[in-house]
C-alpha cells in the first residue's frame, strides 16, 4: 500500500507502555473526530454502527479564507488505487478521492477539474504548475512534505486483525494471543509491528495480500493483520464471501502506519491549503463527508 509504511528497517522493540499509549491515542482520535453513523439502507434491529474517521475538532474551526481569490482548481490524481481513485465506466476518474475533491470545489463554489496521472508524477506535475493540489491518498513524509505542502488529515489507515466469521476470538490484546497463528504480509510495517507488541504470537509471513487471505480462509492461521482499507475493501466484495470479519483495534500508531492523508499543494500554497482545511471541516460538519464515506465503506475500516 503506498500510504503505509511497507517496511520498518531499524524498528526496536516497544514496552508495554508503548502499546498502552497506541490504544489510549487511539481512543482520544476517536473522542476528537470520529463519528458513528448508521449504514445506509440498515433496517435490522439494533441498526449497525459504523465508524467514520474525522481529524476534525468542533471545537477549534478554522478561520474561513478569502475565497475569492480562489479560481479554478485542477486537481490531479491517478486511476489505480480503488476504491479511492479508478476508471470510471466512461475512463474519466472515478472513486472515493474524486467525489470528495468535487465536493470540495462545491463547497469553495469555484469550479474543478480532475486529472488523472500516473502516481509517480503526480508531484513532479504538481510543481511544474499542471496541477493546483495532487488528491490521491499520499501520505505526509518527511520526503513528500519535503516536496509539497499538505491540508489536513482527511482519513487514517488503520491497521486491524480479521479472523473467520466462526472463529471464538474476541478481544486481540497481546496476552491473548499467545500461541496463535497470525498471517501477515512480509516486510511491511505491518509485520514489524506484530514483532514488537505481540511478541507471544506466532507470525506467518505471506508474500503478499491474496497468500495471507487465502491462509486465512484455509485455516491455516487464526487470525490475519494488515492494512484496514484494503481488508475493509475485502471484506466489502464478492471475494471474501463472506468468510470473515474485523476483530478488535484499530490500531493507528503513527510510528508504523502513519499519519494520515491529506491533499497536497504546492509549497508555499498557503491559500489553498487553507482554503482546502476550511472545506474539508465543513464537509464533516454538515455530514457530507460521513455520508461519502459510507457509500464507499459500509464495512468500515475503524
Amino acid at each position: 500500500m503506498r500510504i503505509v509504511p511497507t517496511s520498518c528497517r531499524g524498528c526496536y522493540r516497544l514496552p508495554a507502555q508503548a502499546l498502552l499509549a497506541c490504544l489510549i491515542g487511539a481512543l482520544v482520535w476517536f473522542a476528537a473526530g470520529e463519528r458513528v453513523a448508521v449504514a445506509a439502507g440498515e433496517t435490522a434491529t439494533p441498526p449497525r454502527a459504523v465508524a467514520v474517521p474525522g481529524f476534525w475538532d468542533p471545537r477549534r474551526r478554522p478561520e474561513r479564507p478569502d475565497l475569492s481569490r480562489i479560481g479554478t482548481i485542477r486537481f490531479l490524481t491517478d486511476l489505480d488505487y480503488p476504491p479511492f481513485d479508478y476508471p470510471g465506466a466512461d475512463g474519466n476518474p472515478a472513486g472515493f478521492n474524486v467525489e470528495l475533491a468535487r465536493l470540495i470545489c462545491d463547497e469553495i463554489k469555484v469550479s474543478c477539474t480532475i486529472q488523472a496521472r500516473p502516481f509517480g508524477t503526480l508531484i513532479d506535475a504538481l510543481n511544474d504548475n499542471r496541477g493546483d493540489a495532487v488528491i490521491a491518498s499520499i501520505a505526509p513524509t518527511a520526503e513528500t512534505r519535503r516536496r509539497a505542502d499538505f491540508s489536513d488529515p482527511y482519513y487514517r489507515t488503520p491497521a486491524r486483525f480479521v479472523a473467520r466469521v466462526d472463529s471464538p476470538i474476541g478481544d486481540v490484546l497481546p496476552e491473548r494471543l499467545e500461541g496463535m497463528k497470525i498471517a501477515v504480509i512480509a516486510g511491511t510495517a505491518h509485520e514489524a509491528f506484530l514483532k514488537a507488541m505481540f511478541t507471544e504470537a506466532e507470525l506467518r509471513p505471506y508474500p503478499n495480500a491474496e497468500a495471507a487471505r487465502e491462509a486465512l480462509r484455509r485455516k491455516d492461521v487464526d487470525l490475519l493483520f494488515g492494512d484496514g482499507i484494503a481488508l475493509a475493501f475485502w471484506l466489502n466484495g464478492s471475494d471474501s464471501a463472506g468468510c470473515c470479519a474485523f476483530r478488535g483495534g484499530p490500531f493507528l500508531e503513527s510510528r508504523y502506519f502513519g499519519e494520515g492523508v491529506g491533499i497536497a499543494v504546492k509549497r508555499g500554497n498557503d491559500l489553498l491549503r487553507l482554503s482546502l482545511n476550511w472545506a474539508l471541516f465543513q464537509l464533516w460538519e454538515k455530514g457530507s463527508f460521513t455520508d461519502l464515506w459510507l457509500r464507499y465503506f459500509p464495512i468500515s475500516p475503524f
